[in-house]
């Protein structure tokens, strides 16, 4: 492990799905005396394994498991949101560091990334930002979650349009979090991993088999048979919306297949960008080439 004096208390590894974050992570967490912080918004859920890629081996670097936070911390059947999330970022980051180790924020989750990198509230990202937490959600279930925010809603015009809704539960949670939430000053190192647009479609396309024959269905069988509802598992999105239209007879095995390889490709343009907005909002993000280590190490020995 490499001991050096550093500018930053954090480093982001942020990028697209499956361009292989959580490997580099772990065996830059290995040799900087580092634990990692998942920025994931589906991989703090118990008996989510497959579909959202976990990937726990990579965390076994060299013969040694490097420590990990916010996987595996609640139910599928409870809610987490951008509240929680943040308020496990900083107690995480604050137990990182009292250990005399560096933290490693490590996700594709814009959202959960902006908050802890800037700070960020929710009042001032645009309404369709919280579209990857609240879209799947009905607009009945949207404004049961807002009242339950907001008791006291007076401005009744925020329940008639679905946007107005997510706007107003955005803002709800951004107070929640104001009033609620221990903050810590993060000074970020931010690395970014980008990769060509066919390999990352490639790539997505043969993950996506590996976890159907690893049993992505079964599992989302398991998560059924413990009151996970289908429309739940719609909103988990993704894999798990697949799955459960297919279960449901909407969909054959075949269009679920291709219509889900298409939609997680889509997603990885939106995450990108995602992280372009970032950018032009003042985030430094030190782009590298596939997850090259060596140019990543670089980065952190120069800082």
């Amino acid at each position: 492990m490499l001991s050096i004096t550093m500018n930053y208390n954090l480093v982001t590894i942020l990028g697209a799905t499956a361009v292989g974050k959580t490997s580099l992570a772990a065996r830059l967490a290995y040799e900087f005396n580092g634990e990692i912080i998942s920025a994931d918004s589906r991989q703090v859920y118990r008996g989510m394994d497959i579909g959202t890629g976990k990937d726990l081996k990579d965390y076994l670097v060299d013969g040694h498991v490097i420590p990990y936070h916010l996987i595996d911390i609640i139910n599928p059947t409870e809610e987490y949101n951008l509240f929680l999330f943040l308020k496990h970022f900083y107690c995480a980051h604050e137990q990182i560091t009292g250990n005399g180790k560096l933290p490693f924020l490590v996700g594709g989750t814009g959202l959960f990334l902006n908050s802890a990198l800037c700070g960020y509230t929710l009042k001032e990202v645009p309404g369709q930002a919280g579209c990857q937490l609240l879209s799947s959600l009905s607009t009945d279930e949207l404004k049961e979650r807002l009242i339950k925010l907001n008791p006291k809603l007076h401005n009744t015009t925020d329940l008639i349009e679905r946007e107005r809704i997510i706007n107003a539960i955005l803002v709800a949670e951004a107070e929640e979090i104001e009033h609620s939430v221990k903050r810590i000053k993060i000074t970020p190192l931010v690395i970014g991993i980008d990769m060509e647009r066919d390999k990352i479609k490639e790539r997505i396309t043969f993950r996506l088999k590996e976890r159907l024959r690893a049993g992505m269905i079964d599992e989302v069988k398991s998560l059924i048979d413990n009151k996970v509802s289908y429309e739940k598992l719609k909103f988990f999105g993704l894999e798990y919306k697949f799955a459960a239209r297919y279960l449901l007879g909407e969909l054959n095995y075949n269009d679920m297949q291709q219509k889900l390889n298409s939609a997680i490709y889509n997603f990885a343009k939106r995450q990108m960008t995602w992280f372009r907005k970032m950018e032009r909002e003042g985030v430094i993000i030190h782009w590298i080439q596939g997850g090259d280590i060596d140019e990543a190490r670089k980065i952190i020995l120069n800082a």
